[in-house]
């Protein structure tokens, strides 16, 4: 197979021995990585070969969007608390959706991700075959889940899961992927999550859950259910080590054991966390508790922005604010939650630059103000420009499963001004066809 050779980048590995090299060669056959090693490797070129030379550009894993939506209205009716903003943006706008608008709003979103570094999304959203289709079109890695919810909630089912499932689990190779998707506890029930839990095992695949957002979500399901949403999910069967829930930002020390107990994973979404006003997860504890944690942006309607490197500073500045603590959450770690703990929460042999993993990298152009001064020999100057002063504008290259979908930014596989055209008169479709149902 043809090869894509990287050359003379500064490779930040995010091994097991968090190796770097300020001058190193990656390769690639196919879809993995066969070698990465210190300086230039003089390897001759086979026709069909890229090279690519990376002087002066950063070299590392693709960054893992772990709680994600699909999403079509960033910026429209979004200065509202969390339930008021669901029932009169987010709810109304996704049950308008039509499968062309879908498509658009998934090209739309993908396209932001890629050109800000991501190589793999954890998409919760409806129309997947829709979802499914823009994501094998652009070429992303896309883990799709349906909104399901009981049935008056005039979301998605089960059974619309498992429909989504045979249609598309395992498209385009293997970079498509479904899961089952539980929309929150206020609009589920205990036999729902039972009933999920089942359908999770029957087809060997995970679940992706919202749980703990807000306080309200918890006084919810204390007055429903007679106990904290994590403790019903834990009791249905819900948690366990394929199950990602996000947010949890409202975890108490009991629900930190059983997302320990359970080997449970969480995404952290500290952009969208804070603009929605639901507060600040305790993330040092669930650390400190042993519990994987990767990050999320989760919807551009209730964060307006798809960036994961504002996501990775965010979730770094946010807990040492709060807690009058600036030795909390090290720019390494944070790198390494969008990175490794995403690909381990989904069972990916990604997030990490090592042979025999899948090639999913990005590029990142350091010949700007965001990196400059940067000591070349100090990785741990760079990790703390990823993280405090760069943005997803820096990414020159995105690479996913081993092919170029992104080069001198500009998308190889879609016209990038279709897209946003597109998207903008879907948008104006779906909005003319609002309803505001208010509970």
């Amino acid at each position: 197979m043809a090869r894509l050779i990287i050359r003379g980048g500064m490779v930040l590995t995010l091994d097991d021995a968090n190796s770097y090299y300020e001058v190193g060669t990656v390769v690639v056959d196919g879809a993995t990585i066969v070698s990465v090693t210190a300086g230039i490797e003089p390897i001759a070129p086979l026709a069909g070969d890229t090279v690519i030379d990376a002087a002066g550009k950063i070299v590392m894993p693709g960054l893992i969007d772990l709680h994600y939506h699909t999403a079509l209205g960033k910026g429209y009716n979004d200065h509202l608390p969390l339930w008021e903003y669901l029932d009169e943006c987010w709810y109304p706008i996704i049950r308008a959706l039509d499968d062309e608008a879908a498509y658009w709003a998934a090209m739309l979103s993908y396209t932001e991700s890629l050109k800000n570094g991501v190589t793999t999304v954890n998409d919760m959203y409806r129309k997947l075959d829709s979802l499914a289709k823009a994501a094998e079109e652009i070429g992303i890695r896309a883990v799709l889940a349906n909104d399901v919810a009981l049935d008056e909630h005039n979301l998605d089912t089960l059974a619309d899961n498992a429909a989504a499932h045979a249609n598309n689990h395992g498209r385009a190779g293997g970079l498509i992927e479904v899961r089952i998707g539980i929309e929150w506890l206020p609009l589920a029930s205990p036999e729902l999550l039972r009933d999920a839990r089942s359908l999770a095992n029957d087809l060997d695949i995970g679940i992706h859950v919202h749980l703990n957002e807000s306080q309200t979500e918890v006084d919810n399901s204390i007055a429903r259910f007679g106990m904290r949403p994590t403790e019903l999910a834990y009791e249905t069967g819900l948690l366990g080590p394929d199950t990602i829930a996000a947010h949890c930002v409202w975890l108490n020390d009991r629900e930190i054991a059983l997302m320990k107990e359970t080997g449970t994973h969480i995404s952290h979404n500290p952009s969208s966390n804070a603009k929605l006003g639901n507060g600040v997860a305790r993330v040092p504890e669930m650390l400190a508790a042993g519990l994987n944690i990767g990050l999320g942006h989760d919807a551009a309607e209730c964060n307006n922005s798809a960036d994961m490197f504002e996501v990775m500073k965010f979730a770094s500045l946010m807990h040492r604010a709060v807690r009058a603590d600036s030795s909390l959450m090290p720019a390494q770690q944070v790198v390494r939650m969008a990175t490794r703990n995403g690909a381990a929460a989904l069972g990916h042999n990604t997030g990490q630059l090592t042979v025999g993993y899948t090639a999913d990298i990005i590029l990142i152009d350091t010949n700007n103000a965001m990196f400059t001064p940067m000591l070349r020999d100090d990785p741990e100057h760079l990790y703390s420009h990823l993280v405090f002063a760069a943005n997803g504008s820096a990414v020159d290259t995105t690479i996913v499963n081993g092919e170029i979908v992104m080069r001198g930014r500009e998308l190889t596989r879609v016209n990038e001004q279709m897209v946003l055209d597109e998207a903008q008169k879907a948008f104006r479709r779906v909005k003319d066809k609002i309803v505001v149902v208010r509970r």
